[in-house]
């Protein structure tokens, strides 16, 4: 496996992606969205995991039109000005990048997957909204009851799912009610592909951030990893 930081261009300037792909011939192409806090080394390690599966894994930076791009855990606040230059057309920009390179080296259509994290669990359950694609999986993204970025609310995306959609949600997230997350389990179990949502009574928000200690649970982001890539292996075609 081998891992690299790549400088791609965008209509409003260069991006870094992170790539992550197995030394052998990769089985598919997974694209990876940060969370709020930016491509963090997490993320990167994601990717790295990502590509240890056997697939070739690209992470956009999304923050790169702001000033800071990764952001301490506990500065959430100075995350916000990057926050804001994130629109849905930025976003859908940044991703026709990402999926071009995996494109590039042979993955498209249902070859391709998605995961995103935080903030990128909730791009995750858009792009399963809008795009044709092989599979997509969400982690605590939030935005089910509140627009953000441009996108509807996710219990409104959730009526339009298009490409087989995981959701993995804590029950002890304070951000997202595990209320909310039924109501998009029921909305989503009449879109015409696959879905599923898993909760995780003693999930918090960031479960699976092991540079998080205050929040990382290794069990269920153990179980969280192999419903991930199982459900990747079964819808990548």
């Amino acid at each position: 496996m081998s891992s690299e930081m790549h400088t791609a261009i965008t209509a409003d300037g260069h991006m870094d992606l992170f790539i992550a792909k197995p030394d052998d011939g990769a089985k598919g192409g997974i694209v990876v969205v940060q969370e709020a806090f930016g491509l963090t080394p997490h993320i990167q390690d994601v990717c790295r995991r990502v590509a240890a599966a056997g697939y070739y894994a690209v992470s956009p930076a999304l923050y790169h039109r702001a000033d800071e791009q990764v952001f301490e855990y506990e500065n959430i606040k100075g995350a916000l000005p990057a926050m804001q230059t994130l629109s849905r057309e930025s976003i859908d920009m940044d991703l026709d990048v990402a999926f071009a390179h995996l494109a590039s080296h042979g993955f498209s259509g249902k070859k391709v997957g998605l995961v995103g994290f935080c903030m990128g669990g909730s791009v995750a359950l858009y792009v399963a909204s809008t795009r044709h694609i092989g599979a997509s999986v969400t982690y605590y993204g939030g935005g089910l009851t509140q627009a953000r970025f441009g996108f509807d609310t996710g219990l409104e995306m959730g009526e339009h799912i298009k490409a087989p959609w995981l959701g993995l949600y804590g029950d002890l997230d304070q951000s997202i009610p595990f209320d909310d997350v039924e109501k998009l389990r029921a909305i989503a179990s009449k879109c015409p592909v696959p879905t599923e949502v898993v909760r995780y009574a003693e999930g918090q928000h960031g479960f699976n951030c092991d540079d998080r200690p205050a929040v990382f649970n290794k069990a269920i982001a153990d179980d969280a990893w192999t419903r991930t890539l199982n459900w990747f292996s079964t819808h990548l075609k």
